[in-house]
Order: C-alpha cells, then structure tokens, then sequence
C-alpha cells in the first residue's frame, strides 16, 4: 500500500483482513510503497509520518512480523535497480495503454513520466523476490497481467529468470464501495467528505458518515430490490461480522434505512476500537516500528539482491 491519504475499512476488509488470513499460509512480504507514492509530489515530513502510520496499521491488523517481513519499498535499493533494467525491456506502447495512466493522465495539464513508469515498478516489486502469488483485487489485475507480460519478453530476450507469477488470486476480501457513492470502489484519494470511514475515523465521526451514507427510493431492505448503497451497507455489515447469507436475510430483511445505518455503524465502530487501541500502543513504542521496518528489509534485501545479480548477468551488466 501507499503512504498516502487513510486507510479506510475498504482496505482493511478488502485486503489487510486477508492478509492477516493468509500470512501463516505463505512466505509473504507485506510492502509499504513510498517509491510510489512519489510519483506526485508529497511533503517530506508527511510521507515519513504516513509510512510509520500504514506500518503501525498493518501491525494493528494483525500482521506478525515473526511470520513474515514488512518493509518500506525504497529500504532495499534493488526496487529501483531493477525497475530502470525491466523498464528498458518494456515497450512503452504497453504502459500508454494501461488504464490508471490514462485515467490520471487524463485529469492533469502536466504529467511526470514516474507515473507511466508506475506499473514497470510495480512490476519490479513482484519480480524481485520471484513472486508465485501476489494476493491483490480485480482492479489490479491489469498491473499484474503487464508484470507477467515483462517477465516474459525479458525471459525471451536473455533466457529462463523471473518466476512469471500467477493470474489465479487467492479469495481477497468484500469489495466495499464509496458512502457517497455506490458505484465507485471506496478510495484513500477521493475527496468526498462522507466517502469512506478511516480506520483512525474517532466513533462519532464513523457514526456521522454512515448515517449519511447514500441508499435507494425503497423504504426499507429489500434483498431482491436493494441497490448498490444498501447492498454496501449489508456487505459492510457482513465482512465485520462473518454473518451468513441466511443470518444476514433474516436480521434486515424489512430494517429501515435508519436502523440498518445505526447497526452498520455500531458494528464497525465495535471492531475498529479495539483496533485503534493496538495501534495507539503500537505507534507509541519508542524504536519498535523502526525496528520492525529494519528487520524485514534485512530479511529480504539478500533474496531482492540474488535477483538483481542474476539479471545483471543475464543482461551482459558489470558485475565485478
């Protein structure tokens, strides 16, 4: 993730509650990318402080850095070395096609070539540590089909060396939509003030925003008729829960929005308390974050190296 904007529940319940499922499961590395994030501008002192917080989340989640590494992108220099070779393999016809290109392109008068190089570093990131499995949603899948199409062409150019990982995802976690707006997925950079709750949201400000959320004409749940806000709440409601389908129909079936709202919004604030208490202790031990981050780029820089060399060699580079 990002050092940017706050993470919201839609993070949480569609990735990082994942995460947290599958972490035992794999030898995973949790990546906060703040090589990324610069691909705008950010404030110096706001992006350190923004990279001690999405650690202290993803600890407060319930990541366990005994099992598995977190670290900061821009931690372990191989990134970025081996993003400049996979970008000089890379036709740039590929990145003008992709969709976040031009979806942002699209909104700015002046564009920094970081942001059309964006997906060949994201491809480096997975590359890098010969990735089999990158546990990521639908509206990356666009990322990770180039990342295999890269790994291809240089395997072509220069002989069998990245792992080419694959396009079958593990389950990730509900889809969780905008307050605001149904229709787009929930968003750490909209700017919709009653568009997502933030994990670090106080009670009263999660209450406020759920009752504002946006439902539909109907007076009341109604499972065949709901639209996509209703639908929402209920998904909201359901991931922090892990209600049944048939548990889920027999408890709203007939709520009034009103009501729906309340409960929806005492179930979220019920899970992110105790989650917010973690975090305040977590973030309030002097040395443990930086160690933390210290750790798990210690453990994968010599396997992020390995890759770097073979590929130097691979491509006829001075490796002394």
């Amino acid at each position: 993730m990002q050092p940017t904007g706050n993470l919201h529940i839609g993070n949480y319940l569609g990735a990082l509650k994942n995460w947290v499922r599958i972490q035992n499961d794999y030898e995973c590395i949790f990546c906060i990318v703040d090589l990324h994030a610069v691909t705008v501008y950010q404030d110096p002192a706001a992006l350190r402080r923004k990279i001690e917080e999405i650690a202290a989340l993803y600890l407060a989640a319930g990541i366990d850095p005994t099992a598995c590494s977190i670290m900061v992108q821009s931690a372990v220099p191989a990134h970025a070395e081996l993003s400049w070779m996979l970008t000089c393999v890379t036709p740039i016809g590929w990145l003008e096609r992709m969709t976040q290109f031009k979806g942002k392109s699209g909104k700015q008068e002046s564009v920094g070539s970081g942001l059309l190089q964006y997906p060949v570093l994201m491809a480096a990131d997975i590359l890098l540590y010969q990735a089999g499995i990158v546990p990521v949603g639908e509206d990356q899948a666009q990322h990770l089909e180039l990342t295999r199409d890269i790994a291809q062409r240089f395997n072509s150019l220069y002989g069998e060396t990245f792992v080419v990982p694959g396009t079958s995802l593990p389950a990730v976690g509900a889809r969780i939509m905008g307050l605001d707006d149904p229709t787009q997925k929930m968003s750490k950079s909209a700017a919709g003030q009653n568009h997502a709750v933030a994990l670090l949201d106080p009670p009263a400000a999660i209450r406020k925003t759920i009752m504002r959320a946006t439902t539909d004409s109907n007076p009341a749940v109604d499972f065949d008729n709901a639209g996509p806000g209703v639908l929402n709440l209920l998904a909201i409601y359901q991931a922090f829960s892990g209600d049944s389908d048939e548990a889920m129909k027999a408890r709203f079936t007939g709520m009034r929005y009103g009501d729906l709202k309340k409960q929806v919004a005492d179930m979220t604030v019920a899970h992110l308390e105790p989650f917010q208490q973690r975090y305040r202790e977590i973030i309030n031990q002097p040395g443990y974050l930086a160690n933390v981050l210290r750790q798990g780029a210690a453990r994968v820089a010599p396997i992020a190296n390995q890759t770097v060399q073979l590929v130097k060699e691979r491509m006829g580079l001075y490796v002394g």
